[in-house]
């Protein structure tokens, strides 16, 4: 099984948590949303698969770059 980690493209924080660990994922799911600049910005999952490890909570801070999920894909 292949592991894919979902990045933040930008610094800002954890607006709201979209998906659930656990929770089977389709390529383009949103899964949390982040806020930089009172901008809301997608978080979307590249490859179907299961949320097998989320990195953050709503609120957290986020660098630009830094892993906030993994999918596990077949």
């Amino acid at each position: 099984m292949k592991k894919n980690e979902l990045c933040s493209e930008v610094t800002g924080s954890v607006w709201k948590i979209k998906k659930q660990i656990g929770e089977e994922i389709l390529e383009g799911d949103i899964v949390m949303i982040l806020e930089s600049m009172k901008m809301e910005i997608p978080v979307i999952s590249e490859d179907s698969g299961v949320l097998i490890e989320l990195r953050v909570a709503e609120e957290d801070a986020v660098a630009e770059g830094q892993v906030v999920a993994i999918v596990e894909s077949k």
